[in-house]
C-alpha cells in the first residue's frame, strides 16, 4: 500500500485521562501504520510525559502544522495546545478540559478541510471540557453540531460492536427516547 492510506486524525482527549495510553498502546501494532496514518491531535510535550511516567511504548512523533503534512510512514502530531501545561493524571481539571478542547478543534477544522479523512476521539471529561465553546453532552452532539448530519456513536471491539441511538441521556430515560423512528433514523 502506497501513500493512499487513509489520515486517522486521533484526538487525545482529557490530558489527564487514558488518551495517551490508548493512544500509544494501539499505535505499536505494526499493523496500524499499514493500514492508515495517524494523526494524533495533541502535545509533543504531553504526549513524552505519559509515555514516560506509564512506561508506555516508545513511538517518534513526526511534529507537522496540520492533517496536510502529515508523512504516510510516520505516526504524526499536531501541536495543539501549550507546551507548558501541567498533568495531573487522574484528576479532573480546567486546563485538562481545555486541551481535549484545543486538539478536538483543531482535529474538527483538519477534518471539515479535507486535510484528514476520519476522526478518532480519546475519551474526555465531560464536566471540565464544558466552556463558551463546548456546551454539549460529549463528542457526538459537538461533531454534528460542527459537520451536520446525523451522528452515530460507535462502541467497537473485536467481539462487539455497537451504535448507540439514544446518546448522551441518563439510563432511566432511555425507554421514553427510544423508538422506532430513531433506531431506523441511525441505520
Amino acid at each position: 500500500m502506497g501513500n493512499e492510506k487513509i489520515k486517522v486524525a486521533i484526538s487525545h482527549g482529557d490530558i489527564n485521562g487514558i488518551g495517551y495510553e490508548v493512544i500509544f498502546k494501539a499505535l505499536s501494532d505494526p499493523a496500524m501504520q499499514e493500514i492508515c496514518t495517524p494523526v494524533i491531535y495533541g502535545s509533543s510535550k504531553i504526549a513524552a510525559y505519559h509515555r514516560k511516567a506509564l512506561n508506555l511504548p516508545a513511538i517518534t512523533l513526526n511534529s507537522v502544522k496540520d492533517g496536510g503534512e502529515a508523512h504516510f510512514r510516520r505516526v504524526n502530531i499536531v501541536n495543539c495546545v501549550d507546551e507548558e501545561v501541567r498533568v495531573e493524571l487522574g484528576k479532573a481539571t480546567e486546563t485538562g478540559g481545555m486541551a481535549a478542547f484545543m486538539a478536538l478543534e483543531k482535529a474538527v477544522d483538519d477534518l471539515r478541510k479535507g486535510l484528514v479523512d476520519v476522526l478518532v476521539t480519546a475519551p474526555i471529561n465531560k464536566k471540565v471540557i464544558q466552556s463558551e465553546q463546548f456546551s454539549f453532552p460529549g463528542h457526538t452532539e459537538y461533531l454534528a453540531d460542527k459537520l451536520g448530519g446525523t451522528p452515530l456513536m460507535l462502541l467497537v471491539s473485536d467481539l462487539l460492536r455497537v451504535g448507540v441511538v439514544t446518546g448522551h441521556i441518563p439510563v432511566k430515560d432511555i425507554s421514553k427516547t427510544i423508538s422506532k423512528e430513531l433506531i431506523l433514523q441511525k441505520l
